[in-house]
């Protein structure tokens, strides 16, 4: 992955974790929860990325989710 689409992955997930703190309105508590999960699932997302954990996609888990291009190709427009 090219070091921009990685920035602008960050950047988006920044905005839309800033904008659900900001204007969702929730429990203290949940906010909490959701920005740790959140961070953890960058924060182990991101070596996966760079394939410093090859043993991480192996999980059945992580081996089902959608990779970040696919993810990309569902949502924009056909034309594009």
């Amino acid at each position: 992955m090219p070091l921009i689409q990685l920035l602008e992955v960050l950047i988006v997930v920044g905005v839309l974790l800033w904008l659900v703190n900001r204007f969702v309105l929730m429990q203290a508590s949940i906010k909490s929860i959701l920005n740790g999960v959140v961070v953890i699932a960058v924060v182990l997302w991101l070596p996966n990325v760079f394939a410093l954990f090859h043993s991480l996609s192996n999980t059945p888990i992580v081996a089902s989710l959608p990779t970040f291009e696919t993810t990309l190709s569902l949502t924009l427009p056909f034309w594009i």
